[in-house]
């Protein structure tokens, strides 16, 4: 029979979990990140994206005229704004459910363990096709990292969790 999950006192303080930890630091970075990239996305919307792609494409001496380049800039022209704002609008939500985690990690929330494994499971899948259709390294360490948090999270659940009671 397994053990009764312990009651923690007023002002005990739950046991360190030093992987709980980095778990938090990922979700928090990633939510971050994606907010900042959100911004720029929404700096995006009111410009002429062929024209800031040209400006980028100088900036760093590229020849415009490439055929790959030139592609990429057609492209560009059939997006909308309204397009780049959605996009925007979906990352910014993407980022504060990576940050509404990491908090809810930060506070030993029940829901925000299972919001991490839910979370992180969803893209192991997409990683696993990702890397067989196309091998890198970074997408093997992002797969890693997921497979660690689902399994960390759903190993240690009770002991990581528990509801605090007065």
């Amino acid at each position: 029979m397994p053990d009764k999950p312990k009651i923690l006192l007023v002002g005990e303080k739950p046991k360190r979990a030093p992987t709980l930890y980095v778990i938090i630091t990922g979700k928090m970075i990633k939510g971050m990140l994606a907010l900042a990239l959100a911004l720029f996305i929404f700096k995006l919307a009111g410009q002429d994206l062929s024209d800031a792609f040209d400006r980028l494409l100088h900036l760093f001496h590229l020849d415009p005229e490439s055929r790959f380049f030139s592609e990429i800039g057609d492209r560009l022209d059939n997006i909308t704004p309204a397009n780049v704002r959605w996009v925007g609008v979906v990352t910014v939500l993407y980022s504060l459910i990576s940050l509404v985690e990491g908090v809810g990690l930060i506070l030993r929330a029940p829901w925000a363990g299972w919001l991490a494994i839910g979370e992180s499971a969803f893209f192991i899948p997409i990683e696993v096709r990702e890397l067989i259709v196309r091998p890198h390294g970074f997408v093997l360490c992002v797969l890693a990292f997921n497979v660690l948090i689902v399994w960390y999270l759903f190993a240690n659940r009770s002991w990581l969790f528990r509801h605090h009671h007065l």
